[in-house]
């Protein structure tokens, strides 16, 4: 796929990342309003096999059909999905204990981790402009973490381990963009999750280690439950919305330097706050919004700088 641009601008890589990141927050949402009553990996498992089917309804569609799954790096994709499967897993059980809003916050990180891997893993030359626009948005998140409230909490530390895994796999993927389709390394991370999710549940699924009061082992360890047809959209939108924000991310960083892809995923930020509006109830505050004005004047400031930098190229 190539890089269509408006002036410019590489338009089509920053639209993918950004709207990658506007439907991945509709997971988000979706896993949070589930982690009440499944457990963990009867979600990822539900969502792997929506996820599958609609790669595999999209690989017919195209004109290569299956010869795009073909690699020559079964082993990085092994690595790649277990680091991506760690991510989800560590992010997703932070989740259950935490505030939407705050849980996508702390996420943040990442794009941090981001940029500072990039230079070490790809060597990518990163300005002072791009690390202002990282700067700017990791004050809001800070902002919006309320860091003078009590402690740190377990859930944020999993979070945290979730932001430095995603960082690495997003990198993975920009280093084998040469080899590797969009939909190939979307369809390898959903088959990680199928296979992974089934093992947790042939051994938890039962709720034998159940019991725990923290709600992210409950999230983890509780017995599967037969959902009733009201919840069954729930599971629909987030097998759909994996698969699809997969794909768009992941051609996103194949086809733009990861350090211009990183600051337009803040716009999760802001819609986690929507979505807490609108399904949990959570206002955002005063300190919330100015947080989330940082995040999102970061993202446009990095799209306004590289409009000025091309040019002067």
């Amino acid at each position: 796929m190539s890089v269509v641009t408006v002036g410019p601008v590489p338009l089509v890589g920053i639209l993918l990342a950004l709207g990658g990141s506007l439907v991945f927050s509709i997971n988000d949402m979706a896993i949070k309003f589930l982690s009440g009553g499944y457990p963990l990996h009867q979600v990822v498992l539900v969502r792997a096999i929506i996820g599958l089917v609609f790669l595999t309804v999209l690989i017919s569609l195209t004109g290569r059909n299956w010869r795009q799954l073909r690699t020559r790096r079964p082993r990085t994709h092994l690595l790649r999905v277990m680091v991506v499967v760690t991510s989800n897993a560590t992010y997703f059980l932070g989740l259950a204990a935490l505030p939407l809003a705050d849980a996508v916050a702390m996420a943040f990180v990442a794009p941090v981790f981001i940029t500072l891997l990039s230079i070490v893993m790809l060597r990518e030359k990163v300005g002072p402009h791009r690390w202002a626009a990282v700067a700017a948005g990791l004050i809001g998140t800070f902002i919006m973490m309320r860091p003078g409230q009590d402690g740190i909490q377990p859930a944020a530390i999993l979070i945290l381990i979730s932001a430095l895994c995603y960082a690495l796999g997003q990198l993975m993927a920009r280093g084998m963009r040469e080899t590797e389709s969009a939909i190939a390394l979307s369809f390898y991370i959903q088959v990680g999750f199928l296979v992974t999710s089934a093992g947790m549940g042939l051994w938890a699924g039962d709720g034998h280690m159940a019991g725990s009061a923290d709600p992210s082992l409950t999230f983890l360890l509780r017995a599967w439950v037969m959902p009733p047809v009201s919840d069954w959209p729930i599971f629909l939108a987030t097998g759909l919305a994996v698969a699809v924000g997969s794909l768009m991310i992941a051609q996103a960083y194949r086809t733009l330097e990861a350090a211009v892809v990183a600051p337009f995923e803040y716009a999760a930020v802001p819609m986690a706050l929507l979505w807490g509006v609108l399904v949990f109830g959570t206002f955002p505050d005063t300190q919330g919004l100015i947080g989330m004005a940082l995040i999102v004047g970061a993202g446009l400031y990095t799209l306004w700088r590289e409009t000025i930098r091309r040019q002067a190229a």
